[in-house]
């Protein structure tokens, strides 16, 4: 299901970029020869812009054909922020593109040459590419939010940065017709300003990404509400999460009753990570760790014997009690730093009641001095 929705994923990213990718060079191309021939340096600039943008949408589709690859030996966990890197990569891009637009603007400020009598050409051109650039934006963008894509939604910035950069070139092409040559320079330092705060936003976004910046308190809170509706889950802690370009990874212990089975515990657990996969569309990865005590400030029973050396310490205590080769199943508690002890025996015809009590009130007498045993229980069968 989740390879599906990756090459879904990538399959629409793609067809989305390539047809903005064919847009931009129509209209870089058209800019270019509208400017030429209507004389207007700004509109012949703009193009220039429009042509490399090929460049960044090159890198969308590398990201996202990177991005749609499953986990591997290298990557085990996707290739997910191939996507995250490529949006710091745009973010960096929209940042450049308002510094030059700033420089212009500030340039031609001073240098009222450099603005001369465009025609109408240039104005129905420049014109044209703002509705151009704004549908690129909104088709980008719905996928951006179809797909929950970062590097998608600042590529849709990116086109949108192209139609300021074209109202800039209106504004100063109508400017020059009018005789205001400031106007145009104005408004491109004051759009400059808003394409750098749209490039830091995606940028900083990306960055604090790559940094396993959690998710926020109220998704976090849904998760834990998600985890504790969970039949078994007695409690939970170490709940901690982290973004992979557009999915998040999930990693959480949860308490369940230390007397309960192995397979019970990981049922339980398998029940939760399902769980999360299907209620939240952007978790992609869950990992369940089952504990059964809090041991998030410190593993006390960190130090206790393994069980093989718990198991000959408990049969030498028992050494001299014939009963206790007929013990079929030790079962081992590691709870609050000591070790609690279960046994399984069989209940053949020749045992009492008043026998099996005296047996377990023998085995308990020979325990009583470890220090490490906190208790003992005696199932009969």
């Amino acid at each position: 299901m989740l390879a599906r929705a990756r090459d879904a994923r990538h399959r629409e990213a793609s067809r989305v970029t390539i047809i903005g990718a064919v847009i931009d060079f129509l209209l870089g191309v058209a800019k270019l020869l509208a400017g030429y021939f209507a004389h207007s340096q700004a509109l012949i600039a703009d193009g220039i812009h429009s042509l490399s943008d090929l460049l960044t949408d090159g890198i969308v589709l590398f990201a996202s054909r990177q991005s749609s690859h499953g986990p591997d030996a290298e990557h085990p966990y996707g290739h997910g922020r191939f996507e995250t890197i490529a949006t710091v990569g745009l973010a960096v891009a929209l940042v450049l593109v308002a510094a030059g637009i700033a420089y212009d603007a500030a340039r031609r400020m001073f240098e009222q040459d450099v603005v001369s009598e465009p025609g109408v050409l240039a104005l129905v051109v420049a014109l044209s590419s703002i509705a151009g650039k704004e549908w690129i934006y909104h088709y980008t963008m719905r996928a951006a939010k179809r797909h929950r894509s970062e590097m998608l939604r600042a590529n849709a910035w990116h086109s949108r940065t192209d139609a300021f950069s074209s109202v800039i070139v209106v504004i100063g092409i109508a400017g020059a017709m009018a005789g205001f040559t400031y106007l145009d320079a104005i408004a491109a330092i004051g759009v400059a300003l808003i394409i750098a705060h749209i490039g830091w936003s995606l940028g900083w976004n990306a960055l604090k990404e790559l940094a396993d910046t959690a998710v926020d308190e109220r998704q976090r809170g849904l998760l834990r509400e998600s985890i504790m509706g969970v039949d078994g889950v007695k409690d939970l802690h170490m709940l901690r999460t982290r973004h992979a370009g557009g999915q998040v990874l999930v990693d959480v212990h949860i308490i369940i009753n230390p007397h309960i089975s192995i397979s019970e515990g990981h049922h339980i657990s398998e029940v939760v990570s399902h769980r999360l996969l299907k209620e939240f569309e952007d978790v992609t990865d869950v990992t369940v760790h089952i504990d059964p005590e809090d041991d998030e400030e410190e593993a006390v029973s960190l130090s206790l014997p393994m069980r093989g050396e718990m198991l000959k310490r408990i049969r030498r205590q028992l050494e001299g009690h014939t009963e206790a080769g007929r013990i079929e199943r030790f079962t081992l508690h590691y709870l609050a730093g000591k070790v609690g002890v279960e046994l399984l025996m069989p209940f053949d015809d020749a045992s009492q009641p008043d026998s099996c009590r005296d047996i377990e009130r023998q085995f308990r007498e020979a325990l009583a001095a470890d220090p490490l045993i906190e208790s003992l229980r005696v199932y009969w069968y």
